[in-house]
């Protein structure tokens, strides 16, 4: 029988490793989809291991090296890249060495850059981010894609074959192309911040925030990256408030005592240094909103302006719908109403969510009660479907 505490360090180091070791091992053996091989082969070794023996004392170093012996076997097997083969096996891993000589954040950031190649179709390159770096199974993505699981198989499988078949170089492009390929880099950091922040996955949210400042440095006179680090650094600050005993809090009714003052300093002085830069793009604008969301007594109507420039710059319904939350806030529960049913959002769960709070604020019960079932229907995380469910039991309950 398997010991709970040992599954749950297994788990944990897998959730906190996996995107360093598959950075790693890409850049290691110039293959993304080898690198996935042997790093799924190396986290399968430690489960029937380590639920005997216990997780080691080094275990990215302990998973590092057995991923390199497997694919030095498959090398050996397929006679590829068989020059190699001396090389990789001459080179012992530790945790000491693997901080002298393996430059992980680097690795991580050209996985990155590799994995937004402009090359690849914009699903891929969400696909293949969100394998690399999430860890997510193919069903998990495919999901995600509203796309069969054997859909996302060839769509992934297509991708790794485009990156390996046109030499797409697994290195951070030079001085001359970066601009053209930040907004690609920048939503797809962000979207592996939403995917740690919104799941409660902290090593996700982490690993985003340390991709943020690695593109600051990077590029430290571009005004987005900055404003996404600062918009990163801002949300972060309210983790501990978002949930209490396991249950979702929102922004009206969170402890403030619980923010992490540092880092709504240093996501506001981000912010500052974004704006020295003239920056008012949409990660700025974004961080603007945060920043004053994060104060005691938030002003609403300066954040439906922010919302309403927002949505100019980019014509995005979800920003739309974030509008209507603000100005309802300003007590214009009608005109927030009245923009949401103008938006073409289908089965986006939070206009469900958002259209059932507008509801029942205006009295108009059965309504919300519909909404609210449609919002439990469409939602995946645990503490929001609590949240929904116990909405739908209180505008259930008889008058």
């Amino acid at each position: 029988m398997s010991d709970p505490s040992r599954s749950a360090a297994i788990d944990a180091v897998f959730r906190a490793e996996w995107p360093r070791i598959v950075a790693h091992l890409t850049g290691f053996l110039g293959d993304l989809h080898a690198a996935e091989e042997a790093a799924q082969e190396a986290f399968a070794i430690a489960v029937q291991r380590w639920e005997r023996d216990g997780v080691p004392a080094q275990p990215r170093a302990w998973l590092v090296s057995t991923a390199r012996h497997r694919a030095i076997d498959r090398i050996r097997r397929e006679r590829v890249l068989a020059a190699k083969a001396p090389l990789l096996a001459s080179q012992p891993v530790t945790e000491e060495t693997m901080q002298e000589t393996i430059p992980i954040a680097d690795e991580r950031l050209e996985l990155i850059f590799t994995c937004c190649h402009p090359a690849l179709a914009v699903e891929a390159q969400v696909a293949l981010t969100l394998r690399a770096f999430a860890g997510l199974s193919t069903e998990e993505i495919a999901r995600a894609f509203l796309v069969s699981d054997e859909t996302m198989k060839r769509r992934l499988s297509r991708a790794k074959a485009k990156i390996r078949d046109s030499a797409i170089p697994f290195a951070i492009p030079g001085p001359e192309r970066l601009p053209d390929r930040l907004a690609a880099v920048l939503a797809i950091v962000y979207l592996i911040f939403n995917e740690g922040y919104g799941a409660g996955r902290a090593e996700l949210a982490t690993e985003a925030l340390a991709l943020g400042f690695m593109l600051c440095e990077l590029m430290p006179d571009e005004p987005e990256a900055r404003g996404l680090l600062a918009l990163m650094l801002l949300h972060h600050s309210r983790r501990a408030a978002r949930v209490r005993e396991g249950e979702l809090v929102l922004l009206a009714d969170q402890d403030r005592s619980l923010y992490d003052m540092s880092q709504i300093a240093a996501g506001r002085r981000e912010l500052q240094r974004a704006i020295a830069l003239r920056g008012r793009g949409a990660y700025v604008l974004q961080a603007a909103i945060a920043s004053l969301q994060v104060d005691p007594a938030p002003d609403w109507s300066e954040i439906a302006a922010l919302y309403a420039q927002l949505a100019a710059l980019t014509g995005s319904a979800v920003v739309a719908l974030n509008r209507a939350v603000a100005i309802a806030q300003t007590g214009a529960t009608e005109a927030a109403l009245a923009l949401v049913d103008t938006l073409a959002l289908g089965d986006y769960r939070y206009l469900h969510s958002t259209r059932a709070e507008l509801l029942l604020r205006l009295g108009r019960l059965e309504e919300a009660r519909t909404a609210f079932e449609r919002a439990l229907a469409l939602s995946t995380t645990e503490p929001e479907r609590r949240y929904l469910a116990r909405q739908l039991d209180a505008v259930s309950q008889p008058v």
